[in-house]
């Protein structure tokens, strides 16, 4: 199409033509113009339309967007709120796991498809608990017992004591007649007393040969050097911080009471002193845990202060990796290292260990358990999922219920009802256990492969049936989280069903590790790495005597008397073996204490299964 000025130009060229032709030229030049405008506007409204739909397009998508972090927001909101929830749960909320039957308590539904042995079971169960729930009845509708004698409620025979005399004043006795005496026993306190022990040896000469030189006895060994201090000191000094968990400047204060104040200094040269004499004897605690089948492992940090500079590691066993763990502190700047303590509770032998490392490396389990075959139960870390592998199947990991409880615990305030079922079954593995408890080794395993193994496999339908479903239960919620840990370790945390030395949970290394996390408040912190270590092997050695209910000072100062005599025999020097010899230093209070405790429990749990 020509433009409106080549029309123009037509016209002016050919003014010969008729008059009507001449005007059709400018009606065709003048519509062809409002044609080219209407064109011009439809383009420019086009472009204006697409602007509108690019900047409609851009607003939906940052709608999407601001809607897409508004989700990722909420979302964290959540878990902050989730994270904030279980931060006051451990300051503020109950420290014992034990549940309590609340509204929220599902009644334990075991299916449909149950087996006649599962049945048997069920049955057995039901009058052992009302033969508990009976005798705890009967007991305690028997009469209490009367108050005990006088004679009966005096101290201990064997305490020392004296006599104190109050008489009348003697204008008062005047024409009396004495008929006896009343006798109130009072039980003083007298405080630590120390005393210094001159030892004199006695010293010879040849009178005629002085070459032969001085005789003399032979000097026995000490803890340091000049046997200025008695295994008494050391004793105390290691019972003081490793059982009643205090530091060395508070035993400054004790030792300062009874007249003397050591610096810590001194105080840690005695200690260093007592653990180099009963190094042996902790070694030995090491290799006889790994005696048993199935051993516990737990870990809880300490913290370690960075040396100035890197010190001597070349006779260390685990030299290289401490070297570049600590290498890797100093070059940062970093004032300390969050360091790990383990420990070890072997399942059936009477004996506890612990270990020290710079770091939650595997290499620390793996060395301990280096010739260990059997089972290891702890949490679902990585370096124990994988232990079996690297130990080329001498080790079998099984997992921790306790752990798995709770997690899912830690659901109920979002998902009530679901985590009052899973909890309900999960509780009935726990009655099983608490029934099965005095049984014999293939009684108890025969128990748990009927009776434990049928609901075993109603958690794991109930994890992959409707009311887990995603449209239910979101993958990333915590309930989502949590049933996602129970399918992912479901072999490590069925093994026990398979093997009856292995139990259900790991509390009891746990427990254990409360020790060290109470000593870590006192002592706060490791100086070096061999502290760690000395630390490792004291606990030891207090840790497996307290096992044995035992008077941890009796029994380190004979030991250490006696490794200080030359004696080697550390299998006779072992708690459980000493423990043997010494039935006067066995805190029976502690046997009975438990004795009760655990009736009270099997009583509580009897009431509960047949719903009183």
């Amino acid at each position: 199409m020509k433009s409106p000025n080549s029309y123009n130009v037509l016209i002016m060229v050919d003014e010969s033509l008729p008059n009507d032709i001449q005007d059709c030229h400018r009606l065709i030049a003048i519509l062809q113009r409002q044609v080219d405008d209407g064109q011009q506007k439809i383009n420019q409204q086009a472009t204006q339309l697409s602007l509108k739909d690019k900047l409609v397009e851009e607003q939906a998508h940052s709608v999407l967007q601001l809607k897409d972090n508004q989700d990722q927001l909420n979302e964290k909101v959540t878990e902050l709120n989730l994270t904030i929830e279980k931060l006051l749960k451990q300051l503020y909320g109950r420290k014992s796991e034990r549940r309590i039957d609340g509204a929220g308590q599902l009644l334990l539904d075991l299916g449909e498809e149950v087996t006649p042995e599962v049945v048997s079971a069920l049955e057995e169960a039901i009058r052992l608990a009302e033969q508990i729930a009976q005798g705890a009845e009967e007991s305690s509708r028997k009469c209490k017992p009367r108050r005990p004698q006088r004679d009966d409620r005096k101290f201990p025979a064997h305490l020392p004591r004296y006599e104190k005399l109050v008489d009348l004043p003697k204008e008062q006795r005047e024409g009396l007649k004495l008929i006896g005496y009343d006798e109130v026993e009072t039980l003083e306190l007298i405080r630590s007393e120390l005393r210094v022990r001159v030892t004199r040896y006695a010293k010879y000469a040849h009178p005629a040969d002085k070459t032969q030189g001085i005789l003399s006895p032979e000097r026995p060994t000490g803890l340091v050097e000049g046997h200025r201090f008695d295994p008494s000191i050391g004793v105390e000094v290691v019972a003081a911080k490793y059982f009643y968990h205090l530091p060395f400047y508070r035993q400054q204060d004790l030792f300062a009471g009874s007249g003397w104040t050591p610096s810590r200094s001194t105080l840690q040269n005695i200690e260093a002193g007592v653990e180099f004499a009963l190094r042996p004897l902790a070694a030995h605690l090491r290799s006889y845990l790994k005696q048993d089948q199935t051993i516990g492992c737990d870990d809880t940090g300490v913290l370690l202060i960075t040396p100035a500079a890197m010190p001597d590691l070349s006779q260390h066993p685990r030299g290289q990796r401490i070297g570049e763990v600590l290498e890797t502190a100093i070059a940062a700047g970093k004032p300390s290292i969050n360091a790990k303590m383990w420990g070890y509770y072997a399942s059936r032998l009477p004996v506890v260990a612990f270990d020290f490392t710079v770091s939650r490396h595997r290499d620390g389990p793996d060395e301990v358990l280096g010739d260990f075959a059997g089972n290891l139960i702890g949490d679902c870390w990585s370096g124990f999922q994988k232990i079996e592998v690297r130990s080329g199947s001498r080790i079998t990991f099984a997992a921790c219920w306790a752990h798995a409880r709770r997690k899912i615990d830690e659901c109920r305030s979002a998902f009530p009802l679901q985590v009052a079922q899973l909890e309900s079954w999960i509780r009935m593995l726990y009655d099983i256990e608490d029934q099965i408890q005095k049984l014999n080794a293939s009684q108890r395993l025969a128990r748990r492969r009927s009776l434990s193994r049928h609901v075993l496999g109603l958690i794991e339908e109930y994890l992959s049936g409707e009311e887990m479903s995603p449209g239910r239960v979101l993958p990333k919620s915590n309930l989502g989280q949590a049933a996602a840990y129970v399918r992912r370790h479901w072999e490590a945390l069925s093994r026990f069903i398979d093997d009856a030395s292995i139990p259900i949970d790991n509390n009891d290394c746990e427990q254990l590790m409360k020790r060290v996390a109470t000593g870590r408040k006192n002592w706060m912190f490791k100086g070096s790495v061999f502290a760690g270590d000395r630390a490792a092997n004291l606990m030891t050695i207090v840790g497996t005597a307290i096992r044995n209910d035992l008077d941890v000072a009796a029994y380190l100062h004979d030991v250490l008397q006696r490794a200080l005599d030359g004696e080697t025999d550390w299998a006779r020097l072992a708690p459980h073996a000493w423990k043997a010899e010494h039935p006067e230093s066995i805190r029976t209070y502690r046997q009975d204490e438990r004795r009760q405790s655990a009736d009270r429990k099997r009583k509580r749990r009897a009431r509960r299964r047949l719903g009183k």
